[in-house]
């Protein structure tokens, strides 16, 4: 984005104007509205830019499971490390993955031991690996939202071109509408709307939560990351609320539409199909996952490579379900800053940058 543009939306009178809009628009209700934003990085910039701390306290922002790396459950990553143990394996995985703590160990710790495990930049790195390393069975880690995974998608398609037999996926991908029906339903939570996941929504469109707007009575606004989209998108759930709407609105206009990148979610379509999924924090999900398809299911690690994996125990004291579903704030775990720092994480929302403890610890209150 052109540098000026961007400049705009951190413009301090235009935020300072938005502030003052939420306040007037807020003024006169008795209850606080509680809306969630269900993306990491909209996590990462409300603590960086100290959202909460200048709105009303008529409106309350909490963080949901926006953080793919965080909602992966312990039990994937008890496969992974059963992987990287076989000698004859190269696990190659984005950064974030590598620390993420399992039952009893983390591919840090293996790679520590002697294991082959490549942090790529690219889910194609994992293809060139497996190209240079014909001995091998290089098993790409594939975590993410229905950003990440078209590009997985696309890179299982071209092993598949170029008949490579020695590459594989470890799939946990995940869908975000269905989770925030979920979590919209929650009583206790007593959600008002969502800020909705802008990168996502750059795929699947802002249409992709009508179900929502039009079947639950859920406002949702998809927006950007800065300081501006933050307000100007909360501005607009407080109008919705007053005024008793539930529309999807885009305040992401710039990058965002309402039909999505078409040619993406076809990539998604031709290699994976929907299933259950289990989300850290949230249980198994019906129709939340996706898995690789029958047409490529030579490239499943988990069909064409069965493995033994110890039985998955969550750490203890760790609630990073509960902040996970929004239910606490992270410096309301007793572990928090204490046992649970980024150099020594218990959780794994300690762990990746887009976590939401991580945020908390790098930002404070």
């Amino acid at each position: 984005m052109n540098r000026a543009v961007l400049e705009e939306f951190r413009n301090r009178d235009i935020v300072r104007g938005l502030t003052q809009l939420i306040g007037k628009l807020a003024s006169g209700l008795s209850e606080p509205m509680t809306f969630m934003e269900v993306c990491g990085t909209h996590t990462m910039a409300i603590y960086q830019y100290g959202i909460r701390s200048i709105l009303p306290p008529q409106v309350r922002l909490i963080s949901g499971p926006g953080c793919p790396v965080c909602v992966t459950p312990i039990g994937y990553v008890d496969k992974a490390v059963a992987y990287a143990r076989r000698p004859d394996t190269i696990i190659a995985t984005f950064g974030d993955m590598v620390r993420v703590p399992g039952s009893s160990s983390n591919l840090l710790e293996e790679r520590a031991k002697g294991s082959d495990i490549r942090v790529v930049y690219s889910p194609l790195d994992a293809v060139s690996l497996a190209e240079r390393n014909p001995g091998k069975r290089v098993i790409f880690l594939g975590v993410g939202f229905e950003t990440t995974a078209p590009t997985i998608a696309g890179t299982i398609m071209t092993a598949h071109a170029r008949g490579l037999d020695n590459f594989f996926v470890l799939a946990s991908h995940k869908t975000i509408p269905i989770p925030m029906q979920v979590l919209s339903c929650d009583p206790d939570l007593g959600i008002d709307g969502f800020l909705c996941p802008a990168h996502v929504s750059a795929i699947i469109g802002a249409d992709a939560y009508r179900f929502l707007a039009e079947g639950h009575g859920m406002p949702c606004v998809v927006t950007g990351f800065e300081p501006a989209d933050v307000l100007q998108g909360v501005a607009m759930l407080v109008s919705q609320v007053i005024e008793g709407r539930s529309e999807v609105e885009n305040q992401y206009r710039r990058f965002v539409t309402r039909e999505g990148n078409r040619k993406a979610r076809e990539l998604l379509d031709k290699v994976f199909t929907p299933a259950d999924a289990v989300w850290r924090g949230l249980g198994t999900i019906p129709g939340s996952g996706l898995v690789i398809g029958e047409e490529f299911s030579c490239f499943n690690a988990e069909k064409a490579l069965p493995i033994e994996v110890e039985e998955p125990r969550e750490p203890e004291g760790c609630r990073c379900g509960e902040v996970l579903k929004g239910k606490i704030a992270p410096t309301e775990c007793a572990l928090f800053g204490t046992a649970c720092t980024p150099e020594d994480p218990v959780g794994a929302c300690m762990v990746s940058s887009e976590g939401s403890c991580a945020a908390a610890y790098k930002y404070g209150q």
